[in-house]
């Protein structure tokens, strides 16, 4: 079954996110968690562990996802620069092409995303802004340096991406409120499970949207760390290697049509942006395989690039010159149809183990051989 945020929270997740996973209380059994639950409702703990899990990987999904927009953004300024200082002509500030990150909600997910956001990407507290009905609740922010208002459409008219972590019920007001105020480049990033792509694509009237889908298997794996903050536990290799898109440990799967919708992002920031679909392959060659392809030249294995084909049909990349920006990309289309890039992150293992290797070294934490982690493909789009 696939994770839904709902409205209403069971008592063991609101007795935890009072503060009951701190760990003063390790030691002290009165004081457990699980100290004051009937024995018949013991058969429920294993949400605690669901819920902690799909906290941790959507966290972690969402700073893997900002540190490549981040790292973009940085490369295609140095281009910019570089271009600028041939030709004599004047550059944007760099201000220009830093990455705005913007939250709509701060409640509990909202929080534990500031927090990973500004420690793992890292963003600086001045790219961070967070919208939500109580901003007085957040002082913790405030003290930081990070703007906490309640104005959606101001925060989605300053950020580059926004990530939606409201209740359901919330939705439908939010996105009257933001959807005039969204530029086409702009990325809403979803995390309002219970309403699907279709659904979300019609009330925003934007089609720049991403939306991670995760399904739980029955086993579920006691490798969370319920007790730990989700900075922590992304430090933690076994907890890291588990969140890894193509990996199925600790029994949460990524359908991996978000890494596709990923990729197309990324596309859609060149394209805001004119550049030719030449620069951007080797842009995306440069970002996502250059470390494999050095190791390939060494030891004399041929490994192939990103091509036009990959992201476009034969048909289209044939006419397309070089100088030709790539289309802009729906991103709900691609998340729910196949693409031709799909059969190419399903079947190109050497991919998969690349970006396994990027994904962890992206959070400092380097893998040996035998330290990779099982692969799965995801479950299929709904």
């Amino acid at each position: 079954m696939c994770y839904k945020a709902t409205s209403s929270r069971s008592p063991f997740l609101r007795m935890r996110d009072a503060g009951l996973e701190m760990d003063m209380l390790e030691d002290l059994e009165t004081l457990q968690f699980e100290y004051g639950i009937q024995e018949e409702d013991h058969s429920w703990l294993y949400l605690l562990g669901r819920s902690h899990g799909l906290m941790t990987k959507a966290c972690a999904h969402a700073t893997f996802f900002c540190k490549l927009l981040h790292n973009l953004r940085k490369s295609l300024q140095e281009k910019q620069t570089s271009r600028c200082r041939l030709t004599g002509l004047r550059e944007d500030t760099p201000d220009d092409d830093a990455l705005k990150v913007g939250i709509i909600g701060g409640g509990h997910l909202g929080k534990q995303l500031a927090h990973t956001l500004l420690q793992l990407v890292p963003i600086p507290a001045d790219s961070l802004r967070i919208s939500t009905r109580r901003p007085e609740a957040l002082d913790e922010f405030k003290k930081l340096g990070i703007q906490c208002f309640y104005h959606n459409s101001s925060l989605v008219e300053w950020a580059n991406v926004i990530f939606l972590c409201c209740l359901p019920s919330q939705l439908s007001n939010i996105c009257v409120e933001i959807q005039t105020s969204l530029g086409k480049a702009c990325i809403v990033y979803s995390f309002v499970a219970a309403v699907p792509l279709p659904r979300l694509k019609l009330l925003l009237n934007h089609t720049n949207v991403l939306r991670p889908q995760y399904q739980c298997v029955e086993d579920l794996a006691s490798i969370w760390g319920a007790n730990k903050e989700i900075t922590a536990a992304l430090q933690d290799p076994v907890i890291l290697q588990a969140t890894c898109p193509y990996s199925p440990a600790g029994g949460i799967i990524l359908n991996i049509k978000w890494l596709e919708g990923v990729f197309y992002a990324a596309i859609n920031v060149c394209t805001a942006k004119d550049m030719p679909h030449s620069q951007v392959l080797q842009l995306l060659n440069e970002l996502f395989l250059s470390k494999h392809l050095e190791a390939c030249e060494k030891d004399r294995v041929s490994f192939q690039k990103f091509q036009a084909q990959d992201f476009v049909s034969k048909a289209y990349a044939k006419n397309l010159s070089r100088k030709r920006p790539f289309p802009w990309f729906d991103l709900t289309a691609v998340q729910l149809k196949e693409t031709p890039f799909s059969q190419y992150l399903s079947h190109s293992t050497t991919f998969q183990d690349n970006l396994t290797h990027l994904y962890c070294d992206s959070f400092g934490i380097t893998l040996t051989k035998e330290q990779e982690p099982e692969v799965s493909t995801g479950f299929s789009s709904q």
